[in-house]
Order: C-alpha cells, then structure tokens, then sequence
C-alpha cells in the first residue's frame, strides 16, 4: 500500500502535466481519475493500519470493519470522479477540442497503464489471498486507471490516424462509464461487508465440514450464523448433545469441531458454539430467533 501510494503521487504528477501540455479532454479524465485515486489511497492506507490494530477496551472485536468503510469511500470517490470527466468530456464537445504535442502525451499514458496493470493484479491477488475488501478495492481502483489509460491511447491512436477530434472526447465518456461501474460495485460490496451479508460460497464450504463434523460423532446443529468483517470470519452455531452427556464430554467434542472450523478458516477464524441438550433442541430464546 506504501508502494502504490508513492506511484500514485508520481503517476498523478505525470498525468497533470500531459494533460496541461496536451489539451486532451481524454488525458484529462486520466489525470482527473488519478487525483481522486491519490486521495483514496492515502485514506487506504490509514485504515489498513488502523484494521490492523488488536482488539482493545473499546473495541472488542477488533478494528478491521474499517476496511469496508475505505473500500466504500473508494468507490464513491471513483464515482464521483466519473462524473467530473464525463462532465469534462461533454465540455469539450460542446466548446470544442484542441490537441497538441501527441506524442508526449502518448508516452506518458502508455507509462502509467504499464505501472498500473502490474501493480493493480498485484493488489487484487493479495487482497484476495489475504480476504482483505481494502487492498482488493485498492486494486480494482488502480485497474480503472489502467482502463482509463487504455481508453485514452485508443483515442489518441485513432485521432492520430484519423484526425477526427471527437475520438477524444468519446473515450474519456466511455471511461468515466466503466469507472462509475467499477465504483457502483465497491460501494455495494463495502455496504454488503459493513451489514454483515453472507457469503452463500463460504457458507457451504461451513456448511459441508459441520456435516461432516457432526455425523462422524452422532450429533446435530442448528441456528448457522457467520460474517466477515474485513480480516476475520466470524462463526456461531448450536450443538446439539444426548441429554446424559457430561459437560466435559460435550465440552471436548464442541472443542474439536470447533478447532477444524477455525483450520478452514485460518488464519483469522473466530468460532464461537453453544452446546444445548436434546430435550430443549427446539426451545429457542427469542434473542436467537432469526
């Protein structure tokens, strides 16, 4: 995150300046997307060291729900730069387009999608492998700029063999549509993250070792709950035992299937069960109803 904040600090100097010299509204929508990309990062970068942080007196379960509140912030601000370059690019339309020094601004473009591709997929791998919706989000942003730039050098290489201006404009309008998508999906996955929705893939997989679990002991489950808060998955589930079970019997089986939930879910899985006899299985207290 350190590394992609310093690229997006010198890719964003680069862009202004090509967008200055050049005139072009689609380098502009570039250089546009990549100053809110700059303000983004530094919030992604201050919350992935807050998520970090252990639980304390005041936050008991930890810090790392703030991931889903960047992620979030990055969409809306990847949206809101969409609409700054449509705006631009409807601009241009109207008052017309003026572009000079082609060639600068081509280098230049090509450059930081060449920077962004590599550190983009990087992003998203590691965000994926770590299940972290701040580095993943982190590197979906980085990947519109890639597609902006792209956008941008098709537009420029058409104008270039065509000498039709309106490719220009057109492009940047493209862009900005395909980074409001991209920022519409961040902002309904860091919603999905900050009201705790299921994951239906993740479920099964909980679903088919608790199956498992308790077949090879002779018991039952009930009332699955889970969640994922931005680095840790959270799971709860009741156990069900025959009537004449010991406590310390009981207590050693949850133990153990409790253990391989939390291997399927290492490093941060937290479970959590609630062991109940036969006989009062389906007498739920109304603050475990769902």
């Amino acid at each position: 995150m350190n590394f992609s904040l310093a690229a997006a600090v010198v890719l964003l100097g680069a862009k202004v300046t090509a967008a200055v010299v050049t005139g072009s509204s689609a380098i502009y929508s570039d250089a546009a997307e990549s100053v809110v990309h700059f303000l983004a990062v530094g919030f992604a970068v201050w919350a992935l060291r807050l998520a970090h942080k252990p639980a304390d007196e005041t936050h008991h379960f930890g810090h790392d729900k703030v991931s889903f509140l960047s992620a979030g912030f990055e969409g809306a601000m990847i949206s809101a730069a969409a609409l700054l370059i449509f705006y631009e690019a409807v601009r241009q339309m109207i008052f017309g387009v003026r572009i000079e020094n082609l060639g600068f601004g081509l280098a230049v473009t090509a450059g930081a999608a060449g920077i962004n591709l590599v550190l983009g997929l990087s992003l998203v791998a590691l965000g994926k492998r770590s299940g972290s919706p701040l580095l993943r989000a982190n590197g979906m942003h980085v990947l519109t700029d890639v597609w902006s730039s792209v956008a941008v050098l098709v537009a420029l290489g058409l104008y270039k063999s065509t000498g039709w201006v309106w490719w220009d404009p057109i492009a940047a309008m493209l862009a900005a549509l395909n980074i409001l998508r991209v920022g519409y999906k961040l902002i309904r996955e860091s919603l999905g993250g900050l009201l705790d929705e299921s994951d239906p893939v993740m479920e099964k997989r909980i679903r088919d070792l608790l199956d498992a679990e308790v077949a090879k002991r002779g018991l039952s489950y009930h009332n699955l709950r889970h969640r994922h808060s931005g680095r840790t998955h959270w799971i709860e589930f009741h156990l069900v035992f025959d009537d004449d079970l010991t406590v310390g019997e009981a207590h050693e089986a949850a133990t153990a299937i409790e253990a391989s939930v939390a291997e399927l879910l290492r490093p941060d899985g937290r479970v959590i069960s609630h062991l109940e006899p036969k006989s009062a299985e389906h007498h739920e207290e109304s603050w475990e109803e769902r």
